[in-house]
Order: C-alpha cells, then structure tokens, then sequence
C-alpha cells in the first residue's frame, strides 16, 4: 500500500509540471507580437549593437539595430526645437529622440525610401541619389568604344528636346528658348549616346515591309482605282536593283496607299525616298482607347504643327522634292512629342506606352526602297548628328549656340553666337567615332577645324581663358569674368585626347598641344572645386564674389566618371586619390576639420 501511494504521488507531480509548462507555452504564443522590432534574429545588413554611450555622430553613426529590444517601444511626443528658430514634432524613447525624415531629408539633404524584401518592411538611407558605380573591372576607354555611360541616355525623351528635326535629323532644344534652338552639346550628345547604345545593345530586330524585290506589292493597299503601284529598276545604280514606284493623290485626304503593321516594339521607321512631285508618309498609331492619331511627314520647312487633336505634322524641308534621301524616324518619341503639345507630359508618356504602329501611308508620285520598322537605328541617327555638324561647323571652326544665355543674371552672361569648349568636345568625340567607322576623312578635317576655336580667348568670342594669366582653360560658357564649370572643361579634354589619338599630322599635334596644356591645368586647379563634403559645380565663388554653387549629386558623378577616364590615360596619383575621397563623400564621409 505505501510504494502504490509513492507511484500515484509521483504520476501527480508529472502531470502537474506538464501543465504548467502547456500554460507557459501559450502565454508566450498569446503575448508574441508580430511587430519587427521584437523579432528576435538580427537582420543580416545590421551587424552591430547600439551603444547609448557614443552618442550621435552625423554620417558616420554606428548600426543602430533593434533586434535585441524585447519591449514594445513607448513613445513620447516631443518638441525638437531647430536652431532656436522653429520646431517640428518629434518623439521620444527613454534617452533617444527620433525626427521625421521628412525634416531630415530636407535639412540634410539625403535620400530614403520604404522598400520591401524578404516579407519585411524596411528603410533604405542613401547619403546621395548617384552612389552607385560599376564593380570589377571595366573597359579601358577608347576613342573608338562607348563614350562614357551614354549608352544610357535618351537625349530624344528628354523634355527639353522638343522634338527630332525632319529636316535637319537632329534634335531642337528648348533649353533657354522655348521656340528651340539647335544646340551643339545636345546634338552631339545625342549621335554619341545613339553610337554607344550600336555597341552595347543586342542585335537589331528588323521587319522589312517593302525592297522592291523579296516583298510583295500586293500587300499595299490602294485608294481608287486611279492609284497604282509597281516594281521597276532603280536609275541610282547599274546594278539590277529593283524599287517601287507609287502614284495617287497627294492630297491629304486621300488615305494614300497603305500597308499594315501592329507592332509595339519595332517603332523605328527607315527608308529610301524620293518625291517626283509634291508627297507625303503618313504612320497611323492605334491608341490605347483605339482612337487613330496620325503623323504627317511633308516637304514643308515648318518644323512641327498640330492640327486638333490627332494630326500631327513634322516637315521634311521642301527643298528635297525631286531628290533621294534616306528618312529615318523614331515613331513613338515624336508621337509623344505631338502629344506634349496639348497634354501633360505624364499622360503623354502613359499614352505613348500604350500605342502600337498600326500602318504606313504614302501619298503623291514618288519612289521608295528599303523600308522597314526596327527595334532602333542607332547608326542612322549617329550619322544625322555627325553630318549635321559637318553641314553647319561655321568658317571659324566652331558651333555657335544661338540663344542668350545667363548664368547668372547681370554678372555671367552670354550673347547669341557664343561658343563653347564643351560643345566642341563633345562634337570632336563624335566625329572622330564616324571617321572610325566610315573612314571618311570629311570627318577628321571638321575635328581638326575645331581647334581653331581654342586660339581665340574667351574674352574676344573663343573658349580660352587663363587662371592667373598661366593655365589654359577651356570654358564651357566663356563669361567675363570666368566661370571655370569643371563638368564642361573635362569633356573638352576628353575631346582633344581622342582627336590627338586617331588623327595624323599637323592636327594631332595641335590637339595633343591643347590636351596636355589643359591637363596641365586640371592638375593644379582640380582641388579648388573640393568642398569637403562633395564638388563645386564652377569657381563663381572666386571669381565672381558670390556664394559657391555646389554640384547637384549627379553633377558629381560626372566629375568623378570623368576623372577615372582621364586617370587611365595621365596616372597621376593626385587623380586617384581624388576619386577615392570623392566617392566617399557620396556616402556620408566628410574631410577632417580642425
């Protein structure tokens, strides 16, 4: 009788412990909050506790981590007083005060945004919106590859651009005048940023609608009966070569004679034309609510009108009627261009996401060959910008900038004529990429012309200023007094170092003068535009007496871009470190004080 008490006391016991285990149990489950501060694992991008004991250090703070806190947090409402000037509303956890990054972002300039990864809710702080650079190693730059990171650039899209000439093939800025203006920089950046995307991009998608030899004619579609179309011998060459002759009304309510297309992606229109009398290209886009839009192509010399809301017309010039030429355009950007004309640019851009190509229409007596609807045609609009600048570089050797400019109203400004080293650069760059490819030595000769304009100093209608009446420097805007814009110097240098490498003769050698007079120059005044926490766009400061103008963040980025291109041809330890420390300001790092 005792051992079977001993066993019954000693079964009690267990089921007791038993159960107050289970009880523990789910009071942990039923009190677990789901909230990210409680969880009890470290994030693997927080790799350090706080220490309460350091103290706030700006920019360059520890891991703040709150992986470790098992309480709630219980937040006070506090008042931050801001320089004894105003206050926001902030709160308060035991010793720690917390802003809101609305504040902080505007007063400290830096960037964050909520993002969502792993199931979880986080805040990514940037020091600056342009800290990212390429890892491993790149390409080492060549007057032959891709021309900085252009390859990324759409100069066609931007706002400023009102649109892609018919007639001159390149595009008419708005920068400074809202009636546009051709603008040598944005001409040259836009062949440039066509050539680097040739080099960087996959291998063309191209539709051929019409040859005049493996196609159909038969696709085309006529009018009346009075409209007729046929395949004939091409007069241009010997050669068996055949083309397709078209012929009905030119007037533009005719429908003309169409061919169909639907395609979204393939919106780059290219073909050989000639127009034996008056004629035009009409493209049909299908909108997104199935509404037609029509853009016009016509021998007029006005460069874009909109008549309502759906009829968009871009001149051609009228001087090319009787003569071939080669037409090339990107559909949907000057689509999105008609469009700007009468909506916001938001919904224009959303409209032209939702456009297809629907058909080509030609009117009048003419001939075409070779047309077709593409993914791009970088070459073609690569060459449009170098023959452009072969067509219209003056008898001085330059690309004036037709438009006033004021860099800074009463003190810097510039009248219409004005040249600038940047815009020579660039040009220089370009059109030594179209020698290279063609081997056309018109390329080289306009390149070499260039120089001329670097003779003449800034203050008697060049480029060229002097710093301290000794350094050679080449001025993007050639104000009196000097502006020194370091982003504009550099890209003329970039210029003269590949005109110095693929040229011969007398031209190389003035270009490799030039480069090296301005490196020269770079090496002693590239610390000036240091302020400790990034980059000055310019040295109005000095010598204008003003506030400095600090480079936007991008701006510093190209300052950065540019010195690691010309530290793979000078390697002067000042460039490296230079990079190094500049890089760093991007992410917080600031340079000593006393």
């Amino acid at each position: 009788m005792p051992r079977a008490n001993l066993k019954l006391l000693i079964a009690c016991a267990g089921i007791f412990t038993l159960l107050l285990t289970v009880y523990n149990t789910g009071k942990c489950d039923l009190s677990r909050s789901d909230n990210n501060y409680n969880r009890d694992e470290k994030l693997p991008h927080l790799d350090s506790e706080f220490d309460g004991s350091v103290g706030f250090q700006p920019r360059a703070a520890q891991s703040y981590t709150h992986a470790k806190r098992t309480n709630k947090l219980n937040y006070e409402e506090i008042e931050c007083v801001i320089n004894g000037d105003y206050s926001v509303k902030g709160r308060k956890d035991g010793n720690e005060v917390y802003m809101p990054f609305s504040f902080i972002q505007k007063y400290f300039e830096v960037y964050g945004s909520l993002e969502t990864s792993d199931g979880y809710e986080r805040f990514s702080f940037h020091h600056s919106y342009q800290d990212d650079f390429p890892s491993g190693p790149q390409p080492k730059y060549s007057p032959s590859g891709i021309f900085m990171s252009f390859d990324l650039y759409n100069v066609e899209d931007r706002n400023r651009v009102k649109c892609v000439c018919g007639i001159e093939g390149v595009p008419i800025s708005t920068q400074w005048d809202p009636k546009g203006h051709y603008y040598p920089i944005q001409i040259a950046q836009f062949g440039l940023s066509h050539y680097s995307k040739q080099l960087n991009q996959p291998k063309n998608k191209v539709k051929v609608l019409e040859d005049g030899e493996q196609t159909d004619i038969s696709d085309w579609l006529l009018p009346d009966s009075n409209s007729e179309i046929r395949s004939r011998l091409d007069e241009r060459t010997s050669i068996d070569n055949a083309v397709v002759e078209f012929k009905t009304s030119p007037d533009l309510k005719n429908p003309g004679i169409a061919i169909s297309t639907n395609e979204r992606k393939l919106s780059t229109l290219s073909m050989d034309l000639k127009f034996i009398n008056d004629g035009s290209v009409t493209v049909i886009i299908k909108m997104g609510d199935g509404n037609l839009f029509r853009i016009h192509y016509v021998l007029s010399d006005t460069v874009m009108k909109l008549e309502g809301s759906r009829d968009l017309y871009y001149g051609l010039g009228a001087s090319r009627k009787g003569k071939w030429f080669h037409l090339t355009r990107l559909l949907l950007t000057d689509f999105q261009k008609g469009l700007n004309l009468q909506y916001s640019k938001t919904r224009a851009s959303r409209m032209k996401n939702a456009a297809r190509i629907s058909a080509i229409c030609v009117r009048g007596h003419g001939v075409m060959d070779n047309v077709t609807v593409s993914a791009h045609a970088h070459m073609d609009l690569f060459y449009d910008a170098a023959n452009y600048l072969v067509r219209h570089q003056d008898t001085q050797g330059g690309w004036p900038v037709m438009v006033h400019r004021k860099l800074i109203p009463e003190v810097m400004e510039l009248e219409p004529g004005w040249y600038s080293a940047m815009g020579q650069g660039q040009a220089i760059s370009l059109l030594v990429r179209a020698y290279i490819v063609s081997k056309d030595y018109k390329y080289i000769e306009t390149a070499g012309k260039a120089l001329n304009i670097f003779d003449i100093p800034s203050s008697k209608g060049g480029v060229t200023s002097k710093y301290l009446n000794v350094y050679d420097w080449y001025e993007e805007y050639p104000t009196t007094p000097s502006s020194f814009v370091l982003n504009g110097f550099m890209y003329s240098l970039i210029g003269l170092y590949d005109l110095k490498e693929i040229a011969n003769g007398r031209i190389s050698e003035k270009a490799e003068q030039l480069f090296n007079n301005g490196m020269r120059t770079l090496k002693t005044m590239l610390l000036m535009f240091d302020s400790g926490t990034g980059t000055f766009y310019d040295l109005r400061h000095i010598t204008a007496g003003l506030a400095p103008n600090r480079a936007r963040w991008d701006y510093h980025k190209v300052h950065i871009n540019q010195i690691e291109l010309l530290s793979e041809v000078d390697s002067d330890p000042l460039f490296s470190s230079t990079i190094e420390r500049w890089k760093g300001y991007m992410k917080g790092k600031l340079s000593p004080h006393n």
